[in-house]
């Protein structure tokens, strides 16, 4: 097995803080950020004991790949990306929501809705919908940022109320997520794909709002295969996923969903093998791409390597 970066304990000079996240490792400078996507695997807001081959690889490009072809409709916060972990860029103050779109009844609005529930974050669903079903429009359904566990639904409406967003930067927030979405869902259809939903994050610099973080990822967004859709809505039968859900299925089916007292399931070599062979299928299969593989004997030596020639 390839060796994976689980964390990263670097000290750079002109380094003033760090931070932890789920998946990744930000080194916080006075006026900028330096991001390495470790290999780090999340699911139902729980990190999984061992980290994935390749993985932080495949979200860091995947995500580079988009932010540059979305920087006509929004400006982003990177300025390089040094190595293929590594993503630096403008240090803003990030708003504590994140703005999730879906084009599609999947996922958590499916569960949701299969519990009965007929409004979601405010916006309220049509009835008789099946699984997957295209919504007659896409949905935006907002969630608090959590610096730690669980992200919760939020309503516009209750953002609003609760002064999270002022109304003049959440219309710019809403209208950035639209037209992102639309971007996103024709970029996958011309892979042969279907953008399910996803979920954006914006912060500001200055006074501007930029769009950070990572976007159109297999971890913050849904694929369907387009080919066989149609045919498997019509016979009731799921569809075929790009996305993180094959981890959360395999999850579910071993007994753990993330709550109290669950255990995570033992996770073999051939079950990381598996997982990170299928975020290359992944990354080829979103970008068109073939995948090329960085150098992972001395993985840490070589994202620092990087940082520091970077920071100069």
């Amino acid at each position: 097995m390839s060796n994976a970066i689980k964390e990263t304990q670097f000290k750079f000079p002109g380094q003033i803080g760090f931070y932890k996240g789920k998946v990744r490792d930000v080194y916080i400078f006075e006026k900028k950020l330096v991001v390495v996507a470790s290999d780090r695997i999340s699911a139902f807001d729980v990190v999984l004991p061992k980290p994935i081959p390749f993985k932080g690889q495949v979200l860091n490009q995947i995500a580079a790949k988009f932010l540059k072809a979305t920087s006509d409709i929004v400006p982003n916060w990177v300025t390089a990306t040094p190595d293929p972990n590594v993503t630096i860029g403008k240090k803003c103050e990030p708003f504590k929501v994140e703005m999730v779109i879906r084009g599609y009844m999947a996922g958590h609005a499916a569960r949701e809705y299969k519990a009965g529930k007929r409004t979601l974050c405010g916006v309220e669903l049509p009835e008789n919908m099946r699984e997957n079903d295209p919504f007659p429009e896409p949905i935006i359904t907002p969630t608090t940022k959590a610096s730690e566990g669980h992200d919760e639904d939020i309503s516009k409406e209750a953002i609003l109320e609760q002064g999270i967003v002022s109304p003049e930067d959440y219309a710019v927030l809403e209208k950035y997520t639209r037209a992102l979405f639309k971007r996103g869902q024709e970029m996958a259809n011309a892979m042969g794909l279907i953008l399910v939903d996803t979920k954006y994050e914006f912060g500001k610099f200055g006074d501007e709002i930029l769009l950070i973080d990572e976007i159109h990822t297999p971890d913050s967004s849904r694929y369907f295969y387009a080919e066989g859709y149609e045919e498997n809505q019509e016979k009731g039968l799921p569809q075929k996923q790009l996305s993180k859900e094959f981890v959360r299925q395999w999850l579910i089916s071993n007994g753990f969903q993330g709550k109290e007292g669950q255990t995570v399931p033992e996770m073999t070599d051939e079950i990381v093998d598996s997982i990170s062979d299928r975020y290359i299928e992944l990354f080829e299969k979103i970008t068109g791409e073939s995948f090329q593989k960085a150098e992972t004997s001395q993985i840490s030596k070589r994202i620092e390597k990087a940082i520091l020639a970077h920071l100069g």
